[in-house]
């Protein structure tokens, strides 16, 4: 049985350079999902559900094709914290949790309808941040203009200057947990002859 192509159903840049960074061979068509943050879902299992709805909607179109669907949140306090809505939003959420400890879930689903292939999963990083100024974060906003980012954050840009610490997978907080992805695409590929 043979995949004619693999597909990341999202259009974060940092999914695509981590794919990229690893080798994969694929295309990029985004699911456009909206996401409802309404729905009553512990974090875990409201990521895994977006991830999925992202991957079956792609899927629906592409039904021979192994697609591979992501969500990144931000938790912090109990409170699920997505990609700011504005400046105002990004200054808020960057206030709340500087001096704090917070926690990154991503949920990522393999999904291929005619393979028979529903596998989702999730992983948690815990990221602890110093103590922001105001002046802090508005330089990092005006800089940086983190609206599309879960948290109003990216590790990997001028914000690292304000991690103190991570625990867990650093990819994952740019929005794929590198190694759990691959060691579930290692068991996938053998039955999909994914090169």
């Amino acid at each position: 049985m043979t995949i004619p192509s693999f597909i990341l159903a999202s259009g974060s840049p940092r999914r695509k350079q981590l794919l990229k960074q690893i080798g994969l061979d694929f295309s990029i068509i985004p699911s456009n999902v909206d996401e409802d943050f309404s729905i009553d879902l512990p974090p875990e299992a409201f990521t895994e559900h977006w991830a999925r709805e992202k991957a079956k909607t792609v899927a629906s179109d592409h039904p021979d094709s192994l697609i591979v669907g992501a969500d990144t949140v931000v938790v912090f306090d109990g409170k699920i914290l997505g990609k700011p809505k504005d400046k105002k939003d990004s200054f808020s959420m960057l206030q709340s949790l500087s001096g704090h400890t917070h926690e990154v879930i991503t949920g990522v689903s393999f999904f291929s309808l005619d393979h028979n292939i529903d596998i989702t999963f999730n992983e948690r990083t815990f990221v602890s941040f110093i103590a922001l100024s105001d002046i802090d974060i508005n330089n990092y906003i005006k800089t940086y203009n983190p609206l599309d980012k879960a948290g109003s954050y990216g590790i990997q840009d001028g914000f690292s200057v304000y991690i103190h610490r991570i625990n867990g997978c650093y990819y994952n907080v740019m929005g794929l947990p590198l190694s759990s992805f691959y060691t579930r695409l290692k068991l996938i590929a053998p039955l999909v002859q994914i090169s």
